[in-house]
């Protein structure tokens, strides 16, 4: 069966999943987002607006992209279902895949943290699922605005697991599209695990309130991302973990490549900083939007090894702390100045 003949099915069509089903609509996949009704509405009134950071702007109509609020339409005819709610939907989405899609569809997790693989495969018994890393950051327009833009702010290429068993389909092959490159891998534990320090960034960005570029770009931030990542390579290696290199220095060196003086990580880190002006976080969308954040699956997932192992970690114990207060006010990023967020010397720990 021809690429173009494989039904895809984005399952939890929010910024990634209308990015990524764009791309593929666009190189002529047969592609249905199964998605929210706020999302529905807008593609179905004015299509989806397919953007990225090299200057692509192309428009795909609604008549050749399958949307819908409802899975029982979605799910039975996929080939491919690629799972891109947050990570507190994932029990919801392997029941809602079971109860509709075919045995043989093949299941593809591209969300954030390092375990929804695996739960997936644990509500989908026999069913083939692979873990998936999704590097780049997408930015949604704001709701009313039609035709709905989303817009890959910053680079990079989705890794999937290595699936060659018999049979298989060629995942990597059918996805791997203009705007939307993508490879295998053979050891995505390696590579969630590396992705997620880069994450810890997320919730930086949601306390501040500032674009991803403009935090980064701030020394006084990037000491307390260099913290949370210095505690978590800790936990990490008392764990046996070891995180692959995603983007920029090896995973090891990001805490002394963060602390270095502005002029000299503008220098030295040009590849963390080819950031869109646009991107934020989508922990940042989350308490825009009043929705419950990622949090517990990114400083989360650290803080469990910590715990187990016995490493102190109180920079991402204050981060986590505010970021659940933000989510319980309900009033969006509460624009805090990073002496706020990190406790007395916590930010130069190691």
């Amino acid at each position: 069966m021809a690429n173009g003949q494989k039904r895809i099915v984005i399952a939890g069509a929010g910024s990634i999943g209308c990015y990524v089903g764009g791309c593929l609509a666009l190189a002529g996949r047969q592609v249905i987002l199964l998605a929210r009704p706020r999302i529905e509405a807008a593609v179905q009134q004015g299509g989806l607006r397919i953007s990225d950071l090299e200057g692509r702007d192309r428009l795909v109509k609604n008549d050749v992209l399958g949307i819908t609020v409802d899975p029982a339409a979605a799910l039975p005819g996929a080939d491919v279902i690629l799972v891109t709610v947050k990570s507190r939907a994932t029990h919801e989405m392997a029941a809602l895949i079971n109860t509709h899609a075919r045995p043989d569809a093949v299941v593809v997790s591209l969300q954030n943290g390092v375990d929804n693989a695996d739960k997936l495969r644990a509500g989908l018994g026999q069913r083939t699922v692979l873990a998936g890393m999704v590097p780049f950051n997408v930015v949604q327009s704001p709701d009313g605005e039609l035709p709905l833009r989303v817009h890959r702010a910053s680079e990079g290429k989705v890794m999937i697991e290595d699936g060659g068993r018999a049979g298989l389909l060629d995942v990597a092959g059918l996805l791997s599209v203009g705007g939307l490159a993508v490879e295998t891998h053979g050891d995505m534990k390696a590579v969630l695990w590396g992705k997620l320090l880069m994450n810890l960034n997320n919730a930086l960005v949601a306390l501040s309130g500032l674009p991803l570029a403009n935090e980064l770009a701030d020394r006084r931030w990037r000491l307390i991302l260099a913290g949370q990542i210095h505690e978590a390579l800790r936990a990490m290696k008392a764990s046996g973990i070891a995180p692959a290199r995603i983007a920029g220095p090896r995973p090891a060196l990001l805490p002394t490549v963060l602390r270095l003086p502005d002029w000299l990580f503008k220098r030295l880190a040009r590849r963390m900083l080819a950031i869109d002006p646009e991107a934020r976080s989508s922990m940042w969308d989350d308490l825009q939007r009043g929705r419950p954040t990622e949090i517990d699956e990114l400083q989360g997932a650290v803080l469990s090894l910590a715990e187990r192992t016995g490493t102190p970690a109180p920079v991402l114990k204050s981060v986590t702390a505010l970021v659940r207060a933000a989510e319980a006010a309900r009033l969006g990023s509460p624009g805090l100045a990073p002496e706020q967020v990190a406790p007395p010397g916590g930010s130069r720990s190691g």
